[in-house]
This record gives structure tokens, sequence and C-alpha cells, in this order.
């Protein structure tokens, strides 16, 4: 791998945490041509960047989950991270708002409960480990009221295929991550 690559994998979330600011910024001007829905999605990206800078700045998240979760085993690596969040997370809510736009607002159920699982996870991992966790307070006060106010403006315009597999979609993303890191679970 190049120098340039690792370089990009080690420190990807400080570009994202700069972008998530700028999404902000420009927001009024950029949501103007988009739905409703397709405006929450937007707003679920921002809200996904900066919450990324709370969860992987310094690296935390992977380190805490390989300490934590994984009992000092490697289940988490540098370019995994990278990987989950650049496709799975920014290709991922890129793709909902792409299909918002274009196909149908139901699909803006994808970010919905992307946010809302996620910020989910780190409250229940919080209350069970009784201690904080990185992307903790950002899974608070970001993504829980966000994701319920977009699937609550998004679920009267959705029908059931697209209630069942945006919900299968994020519970399998989250699913793939929790069986890669089972192999070094004690």
């Amino acid at each position: 791998m190049t120098s340039a690559m690792s370089r990009l994998q080690a420190h990807w979330v400080y570009g994202g945490a700069i972008a998530g600011v700028l999404l902000l910024a420009l927001a009024p001007l950029l949501m103007a041509g988009l739905t409703p829905a397709g405006g929450l999605v937007y707003l679920g990206l921002a809200a996904y960047m900066l919450h990324q800078y709370e969860e992987h700045d310094n690296d935390r998240f992977r380190r805490f989950v390989n300490e934590v979760v994984c009992g000092g085993r490697e289940g988490l690596t540098v370019a995994s991270v990278f990987v989950i969040n650049i496709f799975g997370v920014w290709g991922v809510l890129a793709l909902c708002l792409w299909l918002t736009e274009r196909l149908d607002p139901g699909w803006a159920l994808i970010a919905g409960w992307f946010l809302v699982v996620n910020g989910a996870a780190h409250l229940v991992q919080g209350l069970v480990l009784r201690r904080t966790n990185p992307g903790l307070w950002t899974g608070i006060v970001l993504f829980l009221p966000l994701g319920v106010w977009t699937l609550g403006t998004v679920w009267p315009q959705s029908d059931t295929v697209q209630r069942i597999l945006s919900l299968l979609l994020i519970l399998g993303l989250h699913g793939l991550i929790v069986r890669s890191l089972r192999k070094a679970m004690p």
C-alpha cells in the first residue's frame, strides 16, 4: 500500500469533519433544491460526518473496540475502519440521497434507520458497559432526534417494501461488522 493511501486511511476523519461543517454551512443553498425527504438525508450525512469526528478522532473507536469488545485482539484495522466509514456510511448515504431524490422519497428511511440504529447501539453499549464510548454523545444528541424525525416524516410516504428493506439493509451492515469482530472476540 502506498504511503499516501496509508495516510488517507489513518486521517480520513479530519477531512470528513471539515466536510460535515461545510455541508451544514451550504445547507440553506443546497437543500433548496431537494425534497423534504432528501433534505433530511442530506442533514443525516452532515450529522454522520460530525459524529465520525467524535467517534474516530485519534483512532478512538478502533482502539476502544479492539481493547474493550475484542479483549485486546485486533478486530478492526485502520483499513477496515476506512472502508466501513467511506463506503459503508458515506457511500450508502450518498446512494440513499440519489434514491430519495430520483426514485421515491420513501428511500430516505435508509438514512433514518441508519441514524436510529447507530445512535441506539451507542446508547445501549454505554448502558451495558456503564461507561461512555466513542460516538455516544453525538449518537444521543444528533442521531436519535434526527433519525426519529426522518422516520416520522418519511414513514407516511413510504411503502412496506421500503420500510422492510431499509431496516434490513442497516441491520445487515451493522451485522457484518459484528460478524467480522466475532473472530477476534475472546
